[in-house]
């Protein structure tokens, strides 16, 4: 549900703060770091005389500091707030990725890497936050303004190695620091100082969180996922020995599938799906796509890679929203604990993957990679107790379209803060006299899930609001009315709505009619239109007044 005016949330969502451009521009270019060295691993190989494991450790020093410092950057952001925890992740960014570019050996590149991942570690974890407290227009806007960076970041990545790499394996990294450079500036300039956590995180708190068992189950099989994904990420370019332009197109297509299937489609999937059944599912195919790249031409290799892309952004929706909602943890801690141990994964992968190819072969890399996706798989089947409603079956369309009740509950009235609240309630009112129904009114406070964080898409206070508001509006014209807030994951909000009538035996559903111009309906699907096409009782949408 939109905390958004109704009305005007697609001009919104380009109406923003210049902090807010200033961070999402330092985004992508924190993201474009992932993906960036793919198209020169080779051509670095040659200029300092190393051989392929010895490179993949630019992955293996970033990706090793980056996990452990999941582990710390809840302790520092919640003590020195978002604006300098973000100010220090570029700066270390744009300080390390210039010195990457002066390295005469290495040893030195691998090093000057672990100080980049030190500042991704900063930056990817506080950027999201800082977004969403500096944007206009609504948080769902903010959401998908990072979901935006992330996107651009990971595609974009690989063309500019790609583009720069052709020159010198060197320019990608004086390209990236002086772009971070930039960005820094911007923030230093734009960004105003955000306030600081109203809990302090404690060192120990997401080692805790590991504890809990369904959280430590959802991690274990991310880790062995994560081990098949960076199989793919850091082994791929020295298998197919191809130009720097080549690759860079390559995985420009596979971040493409990765952020559209992340963003679009892994949503859609979600709310048809358990997340057992699309984890399990997906993991298999991307097992069968690793023994393609195991086995087959160039062509195949370069297919399964795109493909490759679709099932893991699906997959990594999937694992963020497990575990983040697991436990009781806060989702801050669960996300630190879930991304050490995801994470560490690619210190592994990188260097394993050309080690196994030395002694054995390039296709034996990718079989053990195919079979570390199989074994994630059978984490999350073997630990299926521990997962509670992700491993439980969500009801489908067709088993609730046919079967209309006759229910003798109250008018359920679902309000989202915006606009049209007024004559939702007007017309609810109006149901509820006519039919002599008691009413209760209901606000879904969404959750965006990215990239293993969390964001609340309204704030709890701000949620309370919305439905104090429209309890008075009822109050005011004389009828008396429940209320409450429940807070759920924004791609399942419609099915929060059908639960929650059921719950009440609900005898009419009242809601507001699609959102015309809202960017969020394209990423999650209309709410008014999924509730009415699910829903077995009557459902009376209230079309948007026109301006």
């Amino acid at each position: 549900m939109s905390s958004a005016p109704a009305g005007d949330v697609g001009s919104s969502f380009f109406r923003q703060p210049r902090a807010v451009w200033a961070t999402a521009f330092a985004a992508v270019v924190g993201f474009m770091g992932i993906g960036l060295v793919d198209p020169i691993l080779t051509s670095i190989a040659e200029g300092l005389q190393a051989t392929p494991s010895q490179v993949s450790l630019l992955f293996t020093s970033y990706f090793a500091v980056t996990s452990v410092m999941m582990l710390v950057t809840g302790f520092v952001s919640s003590r020195i707030g978002g604006r300098w925890t973000l100010l220090l992740g570029a700066a270390l960014i744009a300080c390390f990725a210039a010195l990457a570019g002066t390295s005469h050996s290495v040893t030195e590149l691998v090093l000057y890497r672990a100080g980049w991942g030190l500042g991704n570690a900063f930056f990817v974890a506080t950027a999201l936050s800082v977004i969403v407290a500096a944007a206009s227009g609504g948080t769902a806007i903010a959401i998908l303004l990072y979901e935006a960076a992330l996107g651009l970041g990971i595609s974009v990545g690989p063309l500019l190695g790609a583009a720069l790499g052709n020159l010198s394996w060197r320019y990608p990294f004086f390209g990236t620091a002086a772009l971070m450079t930039i960005g820094f500036a911007a923030i230093a300039l734009f960004l105003e100082a955000q306030p600081k956590a109203a809990r302090k995180t404690s060192l120990i708190d997401p080692i805790r969180a590991l504890g809990h068992r369904g959280l430590l189950s959802v991690a274990g099989s991310a880790f062995f996922y994560n081990y098949a994904f960076f199989t793919v990420l850091a082994f791929v370019p020295f298998v197919l020995q191809a130009s720097a332009h080549t690759v860079g197109l390559i995985f420009f297509g596979w971040g493409l599938a990765l952020a559209v299937f992340s963003v679009l489609v892994a949503p859609r999937l979600q709310t048809r799906f358990s997340a057992l059944a699309l984890g399990v599912g997906n993991l298999v195919a991307l097992a069968v796509l690793l023994l393609g790249m195991a086995y087959g031409s160039a062509a195949i290799i370069v297919t399964a890679v795109v493909l490759s892309g679709a099932v893991m952004g699906i997959n990594n929706t999937v694992f963020t929203e497990m575990a983040l909602e697991i436990s009781p943890f806060p989702r801050p801690v669960a996300s630190a604990a879930y991304n050490f141990v995801r994470w560490f994964a690619g210190v592994i992968a990188p260097y394993a993957a050309p080690k196994i190819a030395e002694h054995v072969g390039a296709s034996a890399s990718f079989m053990v990679a195919a079979v570390s996706a199989l074994v994630a798989a059978g984490v999350l089947l073997a630990m299926r107790g521990n997962l509670g409603r992700f491993a439980s079956k969500h009801v489908a369309v067709a088993e609730t379209v046919h079967a209309p009740v006759t229910a003798s509950g109250p008018i359920l009235v679902a309000v989202d803060g915006t606009a049209n609240d007024r004559a939702i309630l007007a017309r609810a009112a109006k149901a509820a006299l006519a039919l002599g129904a008691p009413i209760e009114v209901l606000h879904v406070c969404p959750l965006e899930l990215v990239e293993g964080e969390a964001a609340e898409a309204e704030s709890s206070t701000g949620c309370a609001a919305i439905l104090d508001l429209a309890l008075a509006q009822l109050r005011d014209a004389g009828l008396q009315a429940a209320g409450s807030v429940r807070e759920e994951v924004a791609a399942r909000t419609p099915q929060a709505i059908l639960d929650h009538a059921e719950g009440l035996d609900a005898r009419l559903i009242v809601l507001g009619g699609r959102h015309h111009d809202d960017p969020t309906d394209i990423v999650h699907g209309s709410v008014a239109d999924i509730v009415g096409r699910r829903s077995n009782r009557p459902v009376m949408l209230v079309p948007e007044p026109q301006p």
